[in-house]
């Protein structure tokens, strides 16, 4: 598993999952303090966290189906969101390894008749999961296809 030490290095990596399964993407950045989601105590016009470095967050999102927007935090972690599922605290090298899961169609969605739910599972490198729980009625049709 590759490390990224900075956001844009994992910029540079979802860049090329998409070219490896033809999707677009669209990339937004947000550098500084004051610009970034987790730094809302920042003053204003305050752009360096009080160590001097300066935060850089992006967010992603890739075209085709299935839906999926990644946000690479400062903090060595990411939000990934698939067909309106939300995947938070995913470690920034994971991400990559989560993409694939989707993209090459490893994940998959378990049902439960009790409590009722859907919970979409993502396999990582090394005999890991992600496992993230939906309710029925925001099953999309992506999803649906791989309920098991």
């Amino acid at each position: 598993m590759d490390h990224f030490p900075t956001t844009e290095a994992a910029v540079t990596a979802l860049r090329a999952i998409a070219a490896e399964y033809a999707r677009e993407m669209e990339v937004t950045h947000d550098i500084g303090a004051d610009q970034t989601s987790r730094r809302s105590a920042a003053g204003v016009g305050v752009t360096t966290d009080p160590d001097g470095s300066l935060p850089h967050e992006a967010f992603v999102e890739f075209g085709g189906v299935p839906r999926v927007s990644v946000r690479l935090y400062p903090e060595d972690d990411a939000l990934i969101e698939v067909e309106g599922v939300e995947c938070p605290d995913i470690a920034r090298d994971d991400v990559p390894a989560f993409l694939h899961s989707v993209f090459g169609d490893l994940a998959y969605v378990r049902g439960r008749r009790f409590p009722p739910g859907y919970f979409l599972i993502v396999p990582l490198p090394g005999d890991r999961t992600h496992k993230e729980w939906t309710p029925m009625v925001n099953l999309s049709p992506w999803l649906s296809s791989r309920v098991r």
